[in-house]
């Protein structure tokens, strides 16, 4: 069984391998351009993510919220539609267009942002942030992918590296 799983593994791996080296590669100065506006995007991402809890203080004092009821708002409401909704979304990226998936999240998570500060009670700020957490899902992973097209393997780890310093 376990002989079977290590060829069934190495299959994979080759046909991957196999994959990588027939599929185009644009590289250049095009590349750098994407990097450049998904890094944007990505920048972005990360704002929307932490506005709630850089306006914090003004946020409790205006809807007269509890520690309790914000820590569920930054916390809670965000990270569990954020890390369930990712899984699928990157299964989605793998199979079809990736712009489009990237475009509708950054549209997605950009709204629910605006909602958010348009909320007036503890229930209308907390579905805007399950929908940001849902739209900012579907950032980073088809992101990855475009990335991973866009550069061959030997300037992909720094391509990405570069990408996630849209965070700092």
């Amino acid at each position: 069984m376990l002989k079977t799983q290590e060829r069934g593994i190495q299959k994979v791996r080759e046909e991957a391998e196999k994959a990588s080296e027939t599929s185009p590669k644009v590289g250049g100065a095009y590349a750098h351009y994407v990097l450049f506006v998904l890094i944007i995007v990505y920048v972005f991402n990360f704002i929307d993510r932490q506005i709630v809890g850089i306006l914090a203080p003004f946020i409790q004092e205006d809807l007269g919220l509890t520690n309790t009821e914000f820590g569920l708002l930054i916390g809670l409401a965000f990270a569990i539609f954020y890390t369930t909704v990712a899984i699928p979304i990157a299964w989605l990226a793998d199979r079809y267009n990736r712009v489009n998936i990237l475009s509708i999240a950054l549209a997605t998570w950009s709204g629910f942002t605006a909602l958010t500060g348009l909320a007036t009670n503890f229930i209308q700020i907390g579905l805007a942030r399950m929908g940001v957490g849902i739209g900012e899902a579907g950032g980073s992973p088809p992101s990855h992918s475009i990335i991973s097209d866009m550069y061959p393997k030997e300037e992909r780890a720094s391509a990405l590296g570069v990408y996630a310093m849209g965070i700092p």
